[in-house]
């Protein structure tokens, strides 16, 4: 099973971000290094949310494209992305699923809807949700 490694400041700025797009979805990129099954994020890309919808979410190609040319130049790999549901749990919906395309990405969801945040990491396998685990250090 995957691993994902995220450090409490990155999760930190996860939620706090998710908390200040609300009522909308919040969104944005994870990079890092991936080795044995376990992947280390180094750091986290914060993103516009440019459906402004509290049940979607799309990042612009603009900001998506800046941050892969700062992760190249840092020597980070891109590892997936992270959204928040406002009002529903930490699992993916039909509309994440119609978006999960790619089977080596780790996507985390962070639920806003539940008693406190709750982030769960998901890879996607043959058209299903796999959840992951995932690792706040």
């Amino acid at each position: 099973m995957t691993a994902v490694r995220l450090k409490r400041a990155d999760y930190d700025a996860i939620v706090a971000r998710a908390r200040s797009c609300l009522p909308n979805e919040a969104c944005g990129l994870i990079a890092g290094t991936a080795e044995g099954g376990v992947k280390t994020v180094g750091k986290i890309y914060l993103m516009s949310n440019t459906d402004e919808s509290p049940e979607r979410f799309s990042i612009s190609p603009e900001e998506q494209l800046a941050a892969v040319k700062d992760m190249r130049a840092d020597g980070l790999a891109p590892l997936g992305n992270f959204h928040s549901h406002p009002s529903t749990p930490a699992r993916p919906s039909e509309e994440d699923m119609k978006m999960y395309r790619d089977s080596g990405a780790s996507y985390l969801i962070l639920s806003l809807a539940e008693t406190g945040p709750v982030l769960k990491a998901f890879g996607v396998k043959d058209g299903e949700a796999v959840p992951q685990t995932l690792e706040i250090v």
